[in-house]
């Protein structure tokens, strides 16, 4: 029986390395051709008329006109009269046409009328909802008691709106049928294995008769697991046309209808004793995600508070429904939770990081990660060397802070399925039907394959992004670097049991004596007694030899909770309400490290997209309309690399971090840049700024607010 394992450090030879990303050149060259790349021969354009309202009833529906056109080669009605609409821009009636200007003017030639319904979209005023869905209260402890006895208490509200995922590349696909009931479909999806079946389902035909292929895509940050109703519409266009039909959303539906990060907002008290100690939690919180509701965040985050009530209200929008964001419900309960603990913290007059080091003990699992981590955050922040009570004291507009979060994540690796093949020349490949979405997939799994086979990277090639492949999971929740690379590590170590096997009667020794390494099949105790892979082929003949890997299995080779720790400096001009991002410190735990310089990628991006969105992103809809305004990159503000300040990132890794196998990383760096960022400008300022994002409006208003409140008490 195979014993599965990831090798010791000493005998690592690509794992924990900094490795570029093997399909780099290929994109810097434009030769990675993405969906929205292809053009099959005959290729259709997909559009979609889309609904103006946020409630509304078809009445009628009129296609004549767009049908007669020269060039329109389907219609469809998607929702015919007497359907009611639920939010603005769903989708009404799709075409295809043999250009996309001309699928335009058939969507302008289509006439539907509605009965206009009453809406409402947001939510952030509570007491405006025409429906609430309140949650069970949950009680921990005696939270009325504690807070009572608390010697200091703080009460406040805070909240943060949607925001949109904004992939670079659109939702869509190319859909094209090769028979009655067979169809292929080039997709922009983070789950190459799933939606197969979702289109076969949809469709009504066999899910093996659906041939999906991504093989590059152009993120999708947790909102590309659908094939959605326009994928299966762009294939009932394309069965209708007799052609390939490609349908992406443009940019006003992407950001309208393809999902966002649900809103969250919260009446939080909490309560300490003298010396920080925190004993008491009580909160009110509510979000949206559209017509189902929103999701619930942890509320309170990482500390558990021994006394604790929690009450959580979804609250019914007339919008597009949420999807997963990057740390689904995370970054909404760091916010909520650490920017309470940071107010309490100045009411006691503590450093936060004083305050958070001695409330440790009741973090779980993660204490002693996280005190590690604060420590070497400190060091790279120095931190105790420039933190100041709230308010800077320096003379002039630009006043400057500190600010600090915590945050965990599971991060366990998915089910995943690999098939390596080792043909007689000595070349590996490993194929699976996952997906690479920017992150590095590719480049990881042919680390750990030609590590285990001993072999240098350029002898390993790795195929995926095809549902023909062995079924791999969809790429969120940060399982996918866990689940591909410990499935392709059971799979080598398989197939060298079975190369090991033929060879050990070659070299006079047992099976369990050999290792691979160099390039050779050779004697652990004897270098010089080996075997090349010619040689060690050879009594299978012409025949690649193929084994098979899966995820779960035996062995320890991944594991779950992560814990990281964020600190950012900032600067705030209190005459123009601008913050300014100086520095953000991230000190991240992830298990053992398969490529360290993509790992490090993964945390700079979700710091950049958490700074993104705690200083500019927000999606507004019109509550007259009912209407998404920002729906373009002029008016959805997003930072650029001029944001973002210096970014310093460490990684914790070596003994007491590489034993817990792979665990994802994708996910928690986004989770506190939001609350380390407002908590900084509190700092700063001395005003908490209680919504994001941080623009200049927000911090006006709340210095603002600030000095009537102290004019009315003076």
């Amino acid at each position: 029986m195979v014993d599965y394992f990831w090798p010791a450090a000493k005998d690592r030879h690509l794992i924990g390395q900094r490795i570029s990303r093997l399909d780099g050149p290929a994109k810097a060259s434009g030769r990675a051709k993405y969906t929205y790349d292809l053009k099959p021969q005959r290729m259709l354009w997909g559009k979609i008329l889309r609904c103006p309202h946020a409630h509304a009833k078809i009445t009628s529906v009129d296609v004549s006109a767009a049908e007669k056109m020269p060039g329109v080669k389907a219609v469809r009605v998607i929702q015919g009269p007497g359907t009611e609409v639920k939010w603005a821009l769903d989708e009404v009636v799709g075409v295809a046409a043999t250009s996309e200007a001309l699928a335009e003017e058939a969507l302008r030639a289509i006439k539907v009328e509605y009965e206009v319904l009453p809406h409402f979209v947001n939510e952030a005023n509570l007491a405006q909802a025409p429906k609430v869905d309140a949650g069970a209260e949950e009680v921990v402890g005696d939270p009325d008691a504690a807070m009572a006895a608390a010697e200091v208490k703080i009460k406040g509200t805070y909240g943060m709106p949607p925001v949109a995922h904004n992939c670079m590349e659109a939702h869509g696909q190319i859909c094209e049928w090769t028979g009655a009931d067979t169809m292929n479909a080039w997709c922009s999806t983070q789950a190459v294995a799933g939606v197969a079946g979702q289109f076969a389902e949809g469709l009504g035909i066999p899910a093996a008769n659906v041939h999906v292929v991504t093989e590059y895509m152009g993120g999708g940050y947790g909102s590309k697991f659908s094939v959605d109703r326009w994928g299966v519409e762009c294939a009932r266009l394309a069965k209708l046309a007799g052609a390939p039909v490609k349908l992406m959303l443009d940019r006003r539906a992407e950001i309208t209808v393809a999902g966002d990060r649900p809103s969250a907002y919260g009446e939080i008290e909490v309560g300490a004793k003298k010396d920080g100690t925190l004993v008491a939690w009580n909160s009110k919180s509510w979000a949206s995600g559209g017509p189902g509701g929103s999701g619930d965040p942890p509320l309170p985050y990482v500390f558990q508070i021994p006394n604790r009530r929690r009450k959580h209200s979804s609250v019914p929008t007339n919008r597009a429904s949420a999807r997963a964001w990057r740390a689904p419900n995370h970054p909404q309960g760091a916010f909520l939770t650490m920017s309470a603990l940071d107010d309490l913290a100045a009411a006691l007059g503590m450093n936060p990081l004083d305050f958070f080091i001695q409330n440790l003990s009741i973090t779980g699992v993660n204490e002693k990660v996280y005190r590690e981590e604060l420590q070497i955050a400190d060091d790279l922040m120095g931190w105790r060397q420039r933190w100041h009570p709230r308010g800077d004291s320096a003379k002039g507009p630009i006043k400057r802070g500190l600010g600090l979060s915590l945050h965990t994540w599971g991060g366990r690796g998915h089910r995943s399925n690999c098939e390596v093949t080792l043909h007689p020349d000595g070349i590996a490949e490993a194929k699976l039907a996952s997906q690479d979405l920017g992150t590095g997939t590719r480049t990881v799994i042919a680390i750990v394959l030609a590590d285990s086979l001993g072999l240098p990277l350029e002898s390993v090639k790795v195929s995926l992004g095809d549902s023909r492949y062995p079924a791999s999971g969809g790429s969120g929740g940060s399982t996918t670097v866990g689940g591909v690379s410990s499935a392709t590590r059971r799979a080598a170590q398989n197939l060298l049991a079975m190369i090991f096997e033929k060879s050990a009667p070659q070299l006079g020794v047992k099976p369990e004596e050999l290792e691979a390494a160099e390039g050779t099949i050779r004697v652990k105790a004897d270098h010089g007694k080996s075997l090349t892979w010619r040689q060690a082929l050879a009594p299978f003949g012409q025949t690649p030899v193929t084994a098979t890997g899966s995820n779960p299995g035996t062995g320890d080779l991944t594991s779950s909770g992560v814990g990281g720790v964020q600190m950012a400096d900032v600067s705030v001009d209190v005459e123009t309400g601008v913050v300014r991002i100086n520095k953000v410190v991230a000190v991240q735990d992830c298990g053992l490290i398969i490529d360290l310089k993509t790992a490090e990628s993964q945390v700079y991006g979700g710091m950049i997209m958490g700074i993104s969105a705690a200083l500019s992103e927000e999606k507004v809809l019109d509550p007259v309309t009912g209407q998404v305004l920002t729906t373009d990159f002029e008016s959805y503000k997003m930072a650029g690399i001029a944001d973002v300040g210096e970014l310093v990132v460490h990684m914790m890794t070596g003994p007491g971090y590489d034993e817990r196998g792979v665990i994802g990383v994708g996910e928690p760096p986004v989770i506190s840049p939001g609350p380390s960022i407002a908590n900084a400008v509190a700092n700063a300022t001395g005003v908490r700024v209680p919504f994001l994002p941080l623009n200049p409006r927000r911090v006006l208003d709340a210095l603002e607010a600030n000095a009537a409140k102290k004019k009315e008490t003076a």
